[in-house]
């Protein structure tokens, strides 16, 4: 009955944040409140903080017992993956314009959407989607039990559908350009044998967008 509830409440929490997220709405909000939208990504924002809360809290309330606990080396090389993850979190900060992403530059300067440049930093050279990457390996670096094997579950499905639509809207943004870039980059885990040099990834910002 549990894990029932924690897939639903997650099921629940990523249909409204997708909800939330989707153009159409955007768009069917700004139509009506059109004064509102440069305080939407910061209300989007902390919804989905706030929202978050309750699925935690079913996750980590109670007992449950340990599916699997890294040990020895194990530990060492989950922790240190997971410690890698976090470095490249706060170092990909700078890629990203995060006044931007938490909805504050929205609202200082009372706009909405702002126009991005189709940029290839460091981190996109090796994975097009470098935030989805480190989140799966904070997730499943950790010690499991139910709730939290079913809440990685979930949360690894998610990001991967998640990224298939977010790819399509590049797509639809920058044509054969991103196509290039999805031929030559994986997605969400990284290849060595996969990636673009610093060069490649300069010729291909550089090239025209093509529909």
């Amino acid at each position: 009955m549990k894990l029932g509830a924690i897939l639903l409440a997650w099921f629940g929490y990523f249909a409204l944040h997708s909800l939330l997220a989707a153009a159409r709405f955007k768009g069917w909000i700004g139509n009506r409140w059109p004064r509102f939208m440069p305080r939407y990504r910061i209300v989007f924002n902390a919804t989905a903080a706030v929202t978050l809360l309750p699925v935690l809290w079913l996750v980590y309330g109670g007992e449950s017992i340990w599916l699997w606990q890294w040990k020895g080396s194990w530990a060492w090389i989950a922790n240190g993956l997971a410690l890698a993850a976090i470095v490249c979190l706060f170092a990909s900060a700078r890629i990203y314009d995060m006044d931007e992403f938490l909805g504050l530059r929205q609202l200082r300067e009372h706009g909405n959407d702002f126009s991005q440049t189709f940029t290839i930093s460091t981190l996109h050279r090796f994975v097009r989607h470098p935030w989805y990457c480190i989140g799966l390996v904070l997730i499943w670096t950790r010690d499991m039990t139910e709730p939290l094997l079913i809440s990685a579950l979930a949360i690894t499905a998610y990001l991967f559908i998640g990224s298939k639509f977010e790819e399509w809207k590049l797509i639809d943004s920058y044509g054969e350009r991103y196509r290039g870039y999805m031929a030559a980059v994986p997605g969400l885990v990284p290849l060595p044998w996969k990636c673009l040099t610093a060069e490649e990834a300069k010729t291909l910002m550089d090239s025209p967008d093509l529909r």
